[in-house]
């Protein structure tokens, strides 16, 4: 068959969105034999960034190919004098099955770091699972990639049981001046925190903050006071913007799925966790900017996720509450997961300047930091 050629050109959403929306539904994206596709707006994982951009790939007026990136600036150790870089990520990578191994996902990448050096992007990075051989040899194979981070995704059912916090427990929301204030101070100085945070927190997906602290070991003065032991996160909402659905699982899966949840109402008192249904379409939670300090902070980070838990139980368009945090981060063992449906997550990473060098070596040779900060208008 003879080979056609292509045009790369920017997404049009008006006329391309359908076609867009048919090419997430036919690429695979996920595990074994599930299929996690997004519905919805294309451009709702990007249009939230302070920079970005969506390229599409054409054959003969047909939409084979999409990919996405986003700019911002955040802290990065390495990266002197003021350890803050600007980077690019790269997302949403998708090629059509029949139109693959023909330079389109190549073409795509290549014009979508054209972008980047031309806003003057410090590095360029992009998360894939673990498992993805084809997207790990794409970039680190042919575009020189080397991995970076392998961060935890911790997924959690929603539970439409409440769950009972501790009497000794205090949990507050805070108003988006002091949540930005806490954040610069205590997290500020974590790697890839983001330097607009306020323009996260003041977003309207972004739900809120909350602290939680012991009743009587003090409290958050005005004069940048905090009790000794103290938590806190804040929450975004993702269901409004896309959602999520699971495709050609087994039907043993589904089987399974209906059984227990009968059984759960037939017999509330059992107080059986929930099985989200998650072969209708879904959305869900994202906690961020989780933080802990003290030496009993983790109960208070549990204490979190329960409120986090019973808030969200309300909400009837969201089936699961993820959370992402470093790979090496000792909240692993505090917020509450399945490692069912959890997953380590690889970020690779390249430079996209020749100056640096040997810094760029030591970055992505050395141990990796205790704790890394994930942006949610990322995920």
């Amino acid at each position: 068959m003879a080979f056609k050629e292509f045009r790369i050109r920017s997404y049009e959403g008006e006329s391309d969105r359908a076609e867009v929306e048919d090419l997430e539904r036919r690429c695979k994206v996920g595990p074994s034999e599930s299929t996690l596709y997004t519905m919805g707006d294309p451009m709702c994982r990007i249009r939230n960034s302070p920079m970005y951009i969506m390229l599409v790939a054409e054959v003969d007026n047909e939409l084979v190919g999409v990919i996405q990136g986003s700019i911002k600036v955040v802290t990065f150790h390495s990266h002197p004098p003021k350890d803050m870089a600007k980077v690019g990520y790269v997302l949403g990578l998708r090629v059509a099955p029949h139109s693959r191994r023909k330079g389109i996902g190549s073409s795509l990448v290549q014009r979508l770091e054209q972008w980047f050096i031309s806003n003057d992007v410090d590095y360029a990075y992009m998360a894939t699972e673990k498992e993805n051989h084809a997207s790990i040899n794409l970039f680190m194979n042919k575009f020189g990639y080397a991995k970076f981070r392998t961060p935890a995704i911790l997924i959690s059912p929603v539970n439409h049981h409440s769950f009972r916090i501790s009497f000794n427990i205090e949990i507050a929301r805070v108003k988006v001046e002091k949540a930005e204030s806490l954040y610069r101070r205590f997290v500020g100085s974590t790697e890839f925190f983001p330097s607009d945070i306020e323009n996260i927190l003041r977003n309207d997906l972004s739900l809120g903050t909350w602290v939680a602290y012991f009743k009587g070991d003090g409290d958050f003065g005005s004069d940048g006071q905090v009790p000794n032991s103290w938590a806190m996160l804040s929450v975004w909402k993702n269901g409004e913007i896309f959602k999520l659905r699971l495709g050609k699982a087994p039907f043993y899966c589904l089987l399974f799925t209906k059984s227990w949840n009968l059984i759960d109402r037939i017999f509330p008192c059992l107080k059986l966790p929930t099985l989200p249904n998650f072969f209708s379409p879904f959305g869900f939670y994202f906690m961020y900017g989780v933080y802990q300090e003290g030496p009993f902070s983790g109960k208070l980070v549990k204490a979190l996720c329960k409120f986090v838990q019973n808030m969200v139980s309300k909400s009837e368009n969201c089936n699961i509450i993820v959370t992402q945090v470093g790979g090496r981060d000792e909240l692993n063992h505090h917020i509450p997961h399945w490692k069912l449906l959890s997953c380590p997550d690889l970020w690779c990473i390249k430079a996209l300047k020749n100056e640096g060098t040997n810094m760029f070596h030591e970055l992505t040779n050395a141990p990796p930091p205790r704790a890394l900060f994930v942006d949610p208008r990322e995920v």
